[in-house]
């Protein structure tokens, strides 16, 4: 009993001075503050958009591999005349257009590789009248590392078109950042 002892002690010990050998961070942070500013941005109140690329979440919220191909992409950007953004359209909801976000749920799966798979699923269309599928759930993937020992999401998979996969935003910025 006195060596059990011993080695709890030992282990709570080790960890206090070893934080990274903690328990493992929460995967779904970043993405849960993600998806907030996203559903604030459809809300329809009349509040101001919130990037969520500014430059200090992208330093904050992303890994330094995304932010570096967002940068990148910025220096040529698609269609958006302000020329903040390189994309036309709002990546999460995967459109231009969407109504308040309904029945929002996000769920972490199992750590792989050095990867978490965070999934956000959630209702964009359900204010469209006359839209097929307007209660289909739309499925946004967030592949989540740790980094300097925080969670941060390294890529985005949105849903391609019909008869697609999905798209990785990491391989469209690179995309767009070649002009293609």
């Amino acid at each position: 009993m006195k060596k059990i002892a011993v080695l709890f002690a030992g282990l709570v010990a080790a960890l206090s001075f070893a934080p990274g050998l903690s328990l493992a961070a929460d995967a779904t942070a970043p993405v849960k503050e993600i998806m907030k500013d996203t559903q604030k941005n459809w809300a329809g109140e009349n509040s101001d958009w919130i990037d969520i690329f500014e430059e200090s979440t992208l330093g904050r919220l992303y890994s330094k591999d995304f932010g570096d191909k967002y940068k990148a992409a910025a220096q040529n950007p698609a269609a958006d005349e302000d020329g903040i953004s390189p994309f036309d359209y709002d990546v999460i909801v995967n459109g231009q257009d969407a109504c308040p976000l309904q029945d929002l749920s996000i769920e972490s799966g199992q750590p792989a590789n050095g990867t978490t798979e965070v999934t956000a699923k959630f209702k964009a269309a359900t204010c469209m009248e006359g839209t097929p599928n307007r209660d289909a759930f739309t499925t946004v993937r967030f592949e989540v590392i740790e980094e300097n020992g925080k969670p941060v999401i390294d890529d985005i998979m949105i849903q391609g078109e019909e008869g697609q996969g999905p798209i990785s935003l990491k391989e469209a910025m690179v995309q767009i950042a070649n002009g293609e």
